[in-house]
């Protein structure tokens, strides 16, 4: 597990935040449990667990300005 701070990846930034309201719309529309909470520890646990442990353990470079 990493203990760390988390490289940047400008590409996924980038992609965060232009993903379209319409396609979170279109995504609720059609997957049932899409966006709502603990829907991760549902399908998938070990890897709900596994991102809950990363985000404790990790930062990120905008988190040293704040």
């Amino acid at each position: 597990m990493k203990i760390d701070m988390r490289a940047p990846s400008p590409r996924r930034s980038f992609k965060a935040r232009t993903t379209g309201k319409w396609k979170r719309q279109a995504r609720e529309a059609l997957i049932p449990g899409y966006g709502r909470k603990c829907m991760g520890w549902i399908r998938n646990p070990r890897k709900a667990a596994y991102n809950k442990i990363y985000r404790k353990t990790t930062f990120s470079i905008w988190d040293l300005f704040k």
